[in-house]
């Protein structure tokens, strides 16, 4: 039961008398004798006790039309449809009639009356007390004031489609009637002077409910709205109740002599006796004497608070209409009750400090979440001014998503205050709304407080609930200390970097590091090794070349039997070792086993993995004391030279650093490097080996002998042993010209004449033969040259006797006419003419003088192409020849032409004798 003296009073509403707009500001005036009232469908509906039904609009235009001819005693206008239900009387007497008005359509100018029929319960006649009609227009209840209710169901417009019964009988009076529609459930509450009945109107038999054994006076209940779960409401002088179909609701101690209630938008309506009036009617009496007051109080049930109250004398009703309360008083007078807008009445509140109950009627006057935010900043400023930090910080909590929160935080940066601030910066991650200078404040504050359990909870909310910036809080967390609490949340959202960060710089636990490592993605666990693998295997060499080996063959995350089943099979990860290898910086013994099993799993590795397993190889080669081991380890590097996988000049490099003879003259003779194979015995002053290498490759690089000779020339050692070797060689190959081979062998003091005597007399005896063959060439030559002369020279002067008697064609005897040549073949003309291709020509000679031609244009065209003159003058042991060649084929002859002198003519003679020069020119 709700204490009414605990209620606050507030003036919410304005009172102010209506003014008739046609009388220059005097008070409109009602009809008189009022005797009902109702509103509804934009007008307020009045009956007087003329029989007359007036019609007031909001503009206070009056009309009415005669509806009984005695006297109207009840009206009921219906929200939802324009149709006016009347009770009234056309002559004297108890009996009652009930009249429909369908207010949409006329007759004859008046609301057209669509049903009327007698108000009377059984046979014997009785006062109507009250009349309720359902919205549906399907129901209809009279009550009586003998106890009786009549309910018509049906179309109340019509006769035809409706039946009346009797639904109640009683002996006390019917005061008050409401029906009340959940879903398809209709209910009707019935109250008299001594009960409270409800009928289920929605079952055959209608079942009747007692609620209660008190009730209440005429005109003393009402029916709340749909949003107050349509209650109906009594008012009793102690009490007003509440009362549900099925049981009595909650219960408001408003004391009173109450004369009439209402129910309105939230609002309940009472008008009670002034209890301060001296005048006291009779205590069973509900009628007011003429000259006492009356208190009119609207109550806000839902937020406890009166919302207006003030005296009036002597109302007729009050009406609800066009937003506003209507008082109607005996003395014709109309007061309007117009409410103040939401916002003054929440600032009449603000200055009475009354923060709750401004919350509480923003909600329920439906204030938006902009307006309710404002109301809980300034409860919170209120609360933080009077020192109620806990109670202001819930007040804070809730302006969340509208306030700032730099508002909120500023007051309570206190260290005193810390617990205040951490309830408001949960609440504000909890709805995702922090930045990372929020999280970074609560993890702070955490820290500061020292609520390792607060902080676990936060950091391990579930996926789904997590309202923060994981990798700032992570930064906290370390920088606070709290590293295991930073492992666990970049574990959880997947941080790799911080997760590794922390494990290896803070808690120093490499063997977890390189454990999750090995449960990451390809990619990640990667890009994390190539960051963090020289300091894991600086401090875990074994297990950090172990997972090297799997991430650079065929990797997979080390997941558990359901996760690895479920990976593509077909796709290979592998990364390339060769990235890898600058870990190892420190560790040559893991370098070389993780290299050896790259190797050994994928012979296609890069050349880099060879190149450096060949420098590890070597190195340990070349400190090894140990002869067989130092066997078997120039048996491996041999081997990977071998394999063709390195590349030559790192090879080369590094066999030169680690002075590996093997290998250095393998690559030598595998890069045909001859040369330097010759220089590397000559700096060892191995001559063995030097004239073992030009015997090996001098067909490929003749110049090695020469180098050769050079070489054992420059010595000042006995080598005659070695030149004499060289120089059959040289002589044998003619390689060298003998005075090119005596000026080498000057420089050598200790070799004698002796050591090139055999070479110089197998020399000259040669050349001797030579000369020889050379003169009897010479003398050959000149005599065929004298003969050609002498031939040539016969012909210029003498005549040609041709005695051939055959034709040399078809061997016949020669007949005339025949062809004769100077060279001695003679034809037959028409043998002549049958095989000769030109007219000019011998067809007998012609094939060996086209070959000569042939010769002679192959020479001319050849004489230009000076590359090709160049290497074969390089490649051939004898130069001398292929330079006397290439002055045979007239390379060197320059060509002279002789023009004639300008402006005169060059006769015949001078062409000849400008020919026979160029011809002499280029045979000479």
């Amino acid at each position: 039961m709700a204490a009414f003296l605990q209620w606050r009073r507030f003036v919410f509403f304005d009172k102010e008398i209506v003014k008739d707009p046609g009388e220059n500001g005097k008070n409109f005036i009602l009809p008189i004798g009022i005797s009902a009232c109702d509103s509804g469908r934009g007008h307020i509906v009045l009956g007087d006790m003329e029989g007359q039904i007036w019609f007031l609009t909001r503009s206070l235009q009056l009309s009415s039309f005669q509806a009984y001819k005695l006297r109207v005693t009840h009206l009921y206008q219906l929200k939802q449809h324009s149709i006016l239900v009347s009770v009234g009387q056309d002559e004297q007497g108890i009996n009652p009639l009930v009249k429909v008005w369908n207010l949409d359509k006329r007759d004859s100018g008046n609301p057209l009356c669509t049903r009327i029929f007698p108000a009377i319960p059984g046979n014997k006649p009785t006062e109507v007390s009250c009349l309720s009609v359902h919205e549906n227009l399907n129901f209809m209840a009279i009550g009586f004031t003998d106890g009786s209710v009549v309910l018509t169901k049906g179309d109340i417009t019509r006769d035809r489609h409706s039946k009346t019964l009797t639904l109640h009988e009683a002996n006390c009076p019917i005061t008050g009637l409401a029906f009340r529609q959940a879903a398809k459930v209709t209910h009707l509450f019935v109250a008299t002077l001594e009960k409270v009945q409800c009928y289920t109107l929605s079952v055959k038999e209608y079942p009747k409910l007692e609620l209660d054994t008190h009730g209440c006076a005429l005109r003393c209940s009402a029916l709340t709205d749909p949003s107050q779960d349509s209650q109906f409401i009594v008012a009793g002088d102690d009490c007003v109740y509440l009362y549900q179909p099925d049981e009595r609701g909650p219960c408001f101690a408003f004391d009173g002599h109450k004369l009439l209630a209402h129910w309105h938008r939230g609002y309940l309506l009472l008008l009670t006796r002034d209890a301060k009036s001296p005048n006291k009617p009779d205590f069973g009496s509900r009628e007011a004497s003429p000259t006492e007051k009356q208190v009119l109080t609207i109550y806000d049930l839902d937020n406890k608070f009166i919302a207006y109250s003030a005296a009036f004398d002597d109302i007729i009703d009050v009406l609800a209409e066009w937003g506003s309360f209507y008082v109607l008083t005996r003395d014709g007078k109309i007061f309007v009750l117009q409410e103040k807008d939401t916002q003054t009445k929440l600032e009449m509140l603000f200055k009475k400090n009354l923060f709750v109950m401004a919350i509480n009627l923003a909600k329920s006057q439906h204030l938006d979440n902009d307006g309710l935010s404002e109301i809980f900043r300034q409860y919170g400023d209120h609360l933080y001014i009077k020192g109620d930090h806990d109670g202001a910080i819930q007040q804070y909590i809730r302006t969340i998503g509208k306030l700032e929160p730099s508002y909120v935080i500023r007051k309570f940066l206190d260290a005193q205050r810390i617990h205040n601030l951490t309830a408001y910066l949960q609440a504000l991650h909890r709805q995702s709304l922090p930045n990372a200078d929020h999280t970074t404040l609560l993890l702070n504050c955490y820290t500061k407080l020292k609520d390792s359990s607060k902080l676990e909870e936060f950091i391990k909310s579930s996926e789904s609930e997590v309202h923060f910036d994981v990798e700032i809080a992570i930064k906290v967390l370390r920088q606070a200390g709290y590293h295991s609490h930073a492992v666990f949340l970049a574990e959880r959202h997947k941080h790799h970097e911080w997760y590794l960060k922390i494990q290896l710089e803070d808690l120093k636990n490499y063997q977890e590091a390189l454990r999750y490592i090995g449960r990451l993605p390809f990619e990640q666990a990667e890009s994390n090794m190539k960051r963090y693998g020289k300091t894991l295997m600086h401090h875990v060499p074994e297990d950090t070349t172990r997972l090297l080996k799997r991430l650079c063959t065929d990797y997979h995350p080390s997941q558990d039997s359901s996760d690895r089943d479920n990976m593509d099979r077909a796709s290979m990860n592998k990364a390339s070792p060769e990235e890898f290898i600058p870990i190892f910086a420190n560790n040559p013994r893991e370098l070389k086993a993780f290299l050896e099993h790259m190797i050994d799993v994928e012979p296609l590795s890069s050349q880099g993995v060879y190149d450096t397993l060949l420098e590890l190889r070597l190195q340990d080669w070349a400190h090894e004391q140990n002869p067989e081991k130092k066997k078997v380890l120039k048996g491996a590097a041999l081997s990977l030279l071998r394999s063709d996988h390195t590349v030559f000049d790192k090879a080369l490099v590094l066999c030169q650093m680690h002075n590996f003879k093997e290998g250095i003259l393998y690559l030598y003779e595998k890069g045909k490097l001859y040369q330097q194979i010759m220089h590397y015995h000559m700096q060892n002053e191995e001559y063995g080996k030097v004239v073992e290498a030009c015997k090996r490759f001098g067909d490929q690089e003749v110049c090695l002998w020469e180098q050769a000779l050079g070489y054992f020339a420059r010595k000042e050692e006995d080598c005659k042993a070695y030149i004499s070797e060289v120089l059959q060689h040289i002589d044998q190959n003619n390689l060298m010209p003998p005075l090119l081979v005596v000026q080498t062998l000057a420089h050598n003091s200790t070799a004698t004449l002796s050591v090139i005597k055999d070479y110089l007399i197998n020399k000259l005896q040669r050349e001797s033969l030579q000369i020889e063959d050379d003169e009897r060439k010479i003398r050959q030559y000149r005599e065929e040259t004298a003969h050609l002369r002498s031939e040539i020279q016969e012909l210029k002067t003498s005549a040609k006797i041709f005695q051939k008697t055959k034709c040399s064609m078809c061997n016949s005897p020669l007949e005339l006419p025949s062809v004769h040549f100077l060279c001695g073949h003679s034809f037959h003309q028409h043998c002549f003419e049958s095989y000769a291709e030109s007219e000019a020509e011998c067809p007998t000679c012609t094939p060996e003088n086209r070959k000569v031609m042939d010769m002679l244009r192959a020479q001319d065209q050849k004489r230009d192409v000076h590359d090709h003159f160049n290497r074969q003058l390089r490649c051939s042991n004898d130069g001398f020849s292929v330079v006397a060649d290439y002055f045979g084929r007239g390379v060197f002859n320059k060509l002279t032409l002789i023009t004639d002198p300008p402006g005169k003519a060059g006769g015949l003679e001078a062409d000849l004798q400008r020919d026979l020069l160029i011809h002499t020119k280029r045979n000479a």
